[in-house]
């Protein structure tokens, strides 16, 4: 039993660590990438804790602080994760599938070196989106996407690449005033255009794919977090109705996203409905959402789904807005002045280290 204790006291321990770092908020990738995970550890408290309740008899001192840390840990993530479940409350409101005009948007990272197209070929046959937006798209994916649906998508704004970081945005809705713009790092673009909806409405398309902070592609976040937050603040000063696409390489409770929200007034279609978590398709235990799509206060939620595995690392996922007559922005996130400071800093920061 004493070996037991031990190993249960260490590994309370290390949950309990992993789950403070984000907290520091430095921008090294180990502090960032245990953000991710946060339904996992929450789910992994739940069971110490349990195994404490069980056992509690047998412990020492130590192990009634541990528990206790354990308690406060437990609140401390389920008030995290708690705005992204279905119990909470919808921070953009839910509109009827017929109501019009309306927007259908897909967005998935296929993975460069997945070879299985026909998957994601019959799902955009399948589903009919408006809108396709694709990363980590080589030469390949581009020839394999114009000879296929690229035909039904008379808009075509191809930014292929070899690095992990090309980007294809078909469209049926007219596209204007498009912009392929590196930001912060001259190999990684984003999209940044007007579509015009069917009624001849516009609104204003930022699709971006920043660098994760893992030791294979960048040790520190600054770069991502310069992006997201460069994109947030010319979404809040946009006159259109904006939506935000893309894989962020960011979760959606994260710091940063949430500092998104703040900065841009975006609002996200997850909190009050589920997590949608797009990543790791292979891998059940470690999945997250990566994949987002933000969009301003004129607009609904009609849908919103994780599409079938498409041989990617990611899920593709699929959303339909409708843009409404009147804004709506009781749900908003506010920034304080500090954080707007906050802001400023990290996207110099993104500026600086380039």
């Amino acid at each position: 039993m004493e070996q037991f204790t031990i190993a249960l006291r260490i590994c309370a321990i290390i949950l309990i660590v992993i789950t403070a770092f984000p907290l520091i908020r430095h921008d090294f990738w180990t502090f960032r990438i245990f953000e991710f995970a946060r339904a996992q550890k929450l789910i992994l408290n739940l069971f110490f804790l349990s195994l404490y309740s069980c056992f509690f008899s047998f412990f020492k001192l130590m192990d009634t602080i541990v528990w206790s840390i354990l308690i406060l840990n437990l609140l401390y993530l389920i008030y995290q994760v708690f705005p992204y479940l279905p119990i909470a409350k919808k921070q953009i409101k839910s509109a009827d599938k017929s109501e019009t005009p309306s927007i259908k948007l897909l967005v998935g990272n296929v993975y460069q070196y997945n070879r299985e197209f026909k998957k994601l070929n019959d799902q955009i046959l399948a589903e009919n989106p408006d809108l396709v937006l694709l990363v980590e798209t080589d030469k390949w994916w581009k020839d394999q996407c114009i000879s296929s649906f690229g035909k039904n998508f008379p808009e075509q704004i191809l930014q292929e690449k070899e690095n992990t970081y090309g980007m294809l945005l078909f469209s049926k809705l007219t596209l204007s005033d498009t912009q392929v713009r590196y930001l912060i790092d001259e190999e990684i673009p984003s999209i940044t255009t007007n579509v015009t909806l069917k009624n001849g409405e516009l609104i204003k398309l930022f699709a971006l794919h920043p660098v994760p902070p893992v030791p294979t592609q960048n040790l520190y976040s600054t770069d991502r977090d310069a992006e997201i937050l460069l994109i947030g603040k010319e979404a809040k000063k946009e006159k259109l109705p904006v939506i935000v696409a893309g894989d962020l390489n960011d979760v959606a409770w994260s710091y940063t996203t949430n500092l998104f929200q703040k900065i841009s007034g975006l609002l996200d279609p997850r909190r009050g409905r589920g997590f949608y978590s797009t990543f790791h398709a292979q891998k059940p235990l470690f999945r997250w959402p990566l994949d987002h799509i933000f969009c301003s206060t004129q607009f609904r939620l009609q849908s919103m789904k994780r599409l079938k595995n498409i041989g990617s690392d990611h899920f593709p996922i699929l959303v339909q807005l409708h843009l409404a007559p009147t804004e709506d922005n009781t749900d908003q996130l506010n920034a304080t002045e500090e954080e707007k400071r906050d802001a400023s800093e990290k996207i110099e920061n993104g500026k600086n280290n380039h």
